[in-house]
């Protein structure tokens, strides 16, 4: 394979002037958020010594985000989808302002104000998340849905291997409250970038329709679907069983007998994997059957995670946490291809906020899971069972759903009432991106499709 088919694909930036507002927006962002990701468990942790309370604050943030990406969803699919995004965006100037605030408060920061900002930001934060998911695929050709992925997981990378160091350094060197002025600060560039967006008014409004009968006909059309209803649930079975981070801690001292910056390497692996992963993703946009060389990278991160789980020393741990970095974005730049382009666009706000939903469920049931397991059989034997999982729960569902491992990218807006047959359809054509003088949101997905 030549070299130029490896590097990454960069055409989304070039063709697309809302792509670039979007890749902008969301890597200043995903920056930002990572400064106070580590601000405020610090913080939490500082005022009450208790790290069961910070797993309060995170567990009242999931469920926030939980709520708001379903609600969000309806919203997505109703009316104008930008509008959506500078609320979600403008909610964390206002939350992390707050929090500003509250550091500056005479004796100690009021622990209240924590959750509430907590709540507030995971809930509206959600609906500019789940807005730009729905709206992204009008932004690009759809035989770039690919490309476009792997640009955004590049900057998702960057933000997880960059963002939480400058983070600490931001406390040491400014304090809390510099650290959240700071995170405010870039949430309201965010916001003024997003708001250079045209409007985004979804195809096939349902105005009329009640939220919970909305979020049903999303989950019913996933259901139904011959390849959305299997991503969904192959997303589950990765979460589930795919994810060890929450035992790096305890496999790193009981295995490898490590201290904590040997904990720090391992965390930083999958990372560097993806990063890397992300790089080098040009060959996707080359992919024809799309489906099944998605269910071979999900074989992959649990081969990985199984790896891991026999190492006996740190290079191979670092090693294999490493290839299960570079797995999961492939799966996540092809999963993104598929999803987008097998969901019409009057439905893309719903389907994108169950994704986001089961995400969070099974990342927090993979994590209670491993987590008791690992008392049981240890740390060591809790990851190998993992990853054999992973590759078992793969190979049942290639099974199960042969939809799934014929699935292609289609060239066309597949229709609301109407699952597409991945086996009969074709893959899209590569035909150059015309220059758009509509609004985006009502262009014909046979020519463009967003992220």
């Amino acid at each position: 394979m030549r070299l130029a088919r490896l590097m990454i694909d960069v055409t989304p930036l070039r063709v697309s002037r809302e792509f670039r507002i979007v890749f902008v927006a969301r890597i200043v962002s995903i920056f930002g958020l990572g400064f106070a990701s580590v601000a405020l468990p610090t913080q939490v942790y500082e005022l009450t010594g208790s790290s069961f309370l910070v797993a309060t604050v995170h567990t009242a943030n999931a469920v926030s985000v939980l709520c708001g990406t379903l609600v969000g969803g309806v919203l997505a699919d109703r009316g104008d989808r930008r509008r959506l995004i500078v609320v979600g965006r403008a909610s964390a100037v206002v939350g992390y302002g707050a929090l500003a605030a509250n550091s500056l408060v005479p004796d100690d920061p009021l622990l209240w104000v924590i959750y509430a900002v907590a709540l507030f930001t995971g809930f509206f934060g959600s609906f500019s998340a789940v807005a730009l998911q729905a709206a992204a695929p009008g932004f690009v050709p759809r035989d770039r849905l690919p490309a476009a992925g792997a640009l955004l997981a590049l900057n998702g990378e960057l933000g997880a291997v960059l963002a939480p160091a400058l983070g600490g350094v931001l406390i040491a060197t400014a304090g809390m409250g510099g650290n959240y002025t700071i995170t405010a600060v870039l949430s309201l560039v965010t916001t003024a970038l997003v708001w250079r967006l045209p409007r985004l008014e979804p195809d096939g409004q349902h105005r009329g329709r009640p939220v919970l009968e909305a979020v049903a006909d999303g989950a019913r059309f996933a259901v139904r679907h011959r390849v959305v209803g299997p991503l969904l649930l192959l997303g589950f079975a990765q979460l589930l069983f795919a994810a060890p981070y929450v035992l790096i801690n305890e496999f790193t001292d009981t295995v490898l007998g490590g201290g904590p910056a040997m904990v720090g390497m391992l965390y930083t692996a999958p990372a560097l994997g993806a990063l890397l992963g992300s790089l080098t993703s040009g060959w996707t946009a080359h992919v024809r059957r799309n489906g099944t060389v998605l269910l071979a990278a999900v074989v992959l991160c649990g081969a990985a995670v199984l790896g891991l789980g026999l190492s006996p020393v740190f290079w191979a741990a670092f090693a294999f946490l490493a290839l299960l970095g570079f797995g999961q974005v492939a799966e996540e730049i092809l999963r993104y291809a598929l999803l987008q382009s097998h969901t019409p666009d009057a439905l893309r706000g719903r389907v994108n906020s169950l994704w986001t939903a089961q995400a969070t469920i099974g990342d927090s049931a993979g994590a209670l899971t491993l987590g008791a397991l690992a008392p049981l059989l240890g740390a060591a034997v809790a990851i190998t069972a993992g990853g054999a999982m992973t590759v078992l729960s793969v190979g049942a569902l290639a099974l199960a759903f042969p939809g799934l491992r014929a699935a292609r990218v289609l060239a066309e807006e597949p229709r609301e009432d109407v699952p597409a047959e991945p086996d009969d359809t074709p893959v899209a054509t590569g035909r150059p991106h015309r220059e758009r003088t509509e609004h985006p949101a009502s262009l014909s997905a046979t020519t463009e499709y967003e992220e």
